[in-house]
């Protein structure tokens, strides 16, 4: 899960992928909802400092992981290059001009792909979509969670790089529009939007306060209740799962 939008700098985003490191059951949560559409070899797009990508391994997946930014890449090369199951670490940009030349060795290999949290730093989200697309066998799958509703946007988004956030319909659409099947569609996280708004909108917070973070992770079980109780018709992020 990588976030700003700056290629070379991520000052915000690396502050925050490091709260978000400590909340382990969160993290868990986030790899049990998508961990049962991944099959076969796998592609990560932003693992970024491997918060979600140690779920990954440790369960044995044959995975590859990618990020945009080089000190990720060293960060995840020295994480975890002792896992037997580790395929590769790989510098990726998703809208790079040159990027089918630059990444021709793995067009059509992987089974699964998924990117948690990176799509909205994108401006050109189709091309995004597109790319990650042609990484993709013929009925493999794509998985993409990304920020929920506009109406959230507030300070913590415009630090992170976000050029928007997305509803069911908008994700969908999206796929739709790259000839993919949606399979699954979803909300997720309805708790969080309350912390959301109160810390980016109320407290106009760069990022997400480690003591908050703390107090969320505790209260997990709970939220992931409440996600239950609300049949994932809303929440802080939107997941789809798109068949190629």
């Amino acid at each position: 899960m990588t976030t700003g939008g700056n290629k070379d700098t991520d000052p915000e985003g690396q502050i925050t992928l490091e709260v978000i490191s400590e909340a382990h059951r969160f993290n868990r949560w986030m790899y049990e909802t998508i961990e049962p559409f991944c099959t076969g070899k796998i592609l990560e797009i932003g693992s970024g400092i491997g918060n979600i990508s140690a779920f990954f391994l440790e369960a044995g997946h044959p995975i590859v992981l990618s990020d945009i930014r080089k000190n990720y890449i060293e960060h995840l090369e020295r994480q975890f290059s002792d896992h037997s199951n580790l395929l590769g670490i790989v510098q990726m940009d998703l809208v790079d001009p040159d990027f089918m030349n630059k990444n021709v060795s793995m067009l059509g290999t992987f089974d699964t792909l998924f990117a948690l949290n990176v799509v909205e730093h994108i401006q050109d989200d189709h091309l995004a979509i597109q790319n990650a697309c042609a990484l993709l066998r013929k009925g493999g799958t794509l998985i993409i969670l990304v920020p929920a509703f506009n109406f959230l946007y507030n300070q913590f988004d415009r630090s992170l790089g976000h050029y928007r956030r997305y509803t069911r319909k908008s994700l969908k659409a999206l796929l739709v529009r790259n000839n993919l099947k949606t399979l699954h569609s979803r909300y997720f996280n309805l708790a969080g939007t309350f912390g959301w708004f109160v810390s980016g909108k109320l407290q106009k917070n760069n990022t997400i306060p480690g003591r908050q973070m703390k107090l969320y992770n505790r209260l997990v079980p709970a939220f992931k209740m409440l996600d239950k109780l609300v049949l994932n018709n809303a929440g802080l992020s939107v997941i789809a799962v798109g068949r190629k």
